[in-house]
């Protein structure tokens, strides 16, 4: 199935406007995730809206928002009270300023979304946009609302499309001098440096996400797999102490001894390895199934989160 946008609306730079779709471009729907089940019965909790005084189900007409100024007092706030402040930027990303992309802080980070023609008309407008953002170098800064809620976006050309990332609000960032403020100041010796570059120099290598692998996600899967097929559920091994406390530079000395003298090859690009794991959880398991309780039937199954 298709995916849906989560925005549709026009990017324009000054007078030149271009229909224009927003698709997330993160996705958590193929990790697994659990449902609520009551122990004694195999059944799905389900949760319902209720007053938290009286203790009876509150319809969904009945419930409106409300800002909270103290213990027992609410500023109620209604849906067409919201909906008279919405903002112009609705329906448009409105492009305000060009910036060096070295310029943005990576705390203000969100997350990443993919800006797409919509439909058969405006290509040539949004190659325009796209085009002019490339030649610059630079990242295009514009706001849209999404979820009734107005946010910077930042916007570069990825291949033949663009890239839009969220960012965060200054207020929305904590300031780190009051975690750092009490690390202490460590005079680091020129052979302790050296060493440590030494073990880097060994280690180093090409940002590949495909080498990457969930591995907690890959033992949900054998750990699922392994309950529907009855099987027997042992324990992994606990990690190394490492309360041991030793000489800095020793430490340093057998990190480097330990290192592998040859790095390892990293050109071969593969799927990891929870994508397959969860692909072949989905599969019939011969043999097994059937026999399994009924009650482990019920165990917690693989559903699809909301993005």
């Amino acid at each position: 199935m298709a995916p849906r946008a989560n925005w549709k609306g026009f990017l324009r730079l000054s007078l030149v406007t271009c229909p224009v779709a927003l698709f997330p471009a993160t996705s958590d729907s193929e990790k697994i995730s659990f449902n609520q089940i009551n122990r004694a019965t195999g059944h799905r909790i389900k949760y319902q809206k209720v007053d938290a005084e009286t203790g009876d189900e509150v319809p969904a007409d009945d419930i409106m928002k409300g800002y909270k100024v103290d213990k027992d007092t609410y500023v109620e706030v209604s849906k067409d009270e919201l909906e008279n402040i919405a903002l112009e930027s609705t329906r448009t990303i409105e492009i305000d300023e060009f910036v060096p992309k070295s310029d943005i802080d990576p705390r203000y980070l969100i997350r990443p979304y993919y800006l797409v023609p919509d439909g058969k008309i405006g290509h040539d407008a949004y190659a325009v946009i796209r085009e002019t953002i490339r030649s610059m170098n630079k990242v295009a800064i514009g706001r849209l609302v999404l979820t009734n809620r107005e946010h910077i976006i930042a916007l570069e050309p990825l291949n033949n499309g663009l890239m839009g990332t969220l960012l965060r609000y200054p207020y929305e960032v904590r300031g780190e001098e009051e975690y750092f403020d009490e690390i202490q100041d460590v005079k680091v010796t020129k052979d302790m440096l050296d060493l440590a570059k030494h073990i880097v120099e060994q280690r180093a290598g090409d940002f590949e996400p495909s080498k990457f692998e969930d591995r907690y996600e890959a033992a949900l899967v054998d750990l699922v797999n392994k309950k529907r097929n009855g099987e027997r559920i042992t324990p992994i091994g606990q990690p190394r102490d490492s309360s041991n406390v030793i000489d800095l530079m020793t430490a340093l000395k057998r990190s480097l001894s330990s290192e592998p003298a040859v790095k390892p090859s990293a050109t071969k690009k593969t799927k990891t390895k929870a994508a397959a794991g969860q692909r072949e959880m989905l599969l019939p398991i011969s043999g097994k199934t059937e026999a399994a309780p009924k009650k482990a039937a019920k165990s917690p199954s693989r559903s699809r989160k909301a993005s």
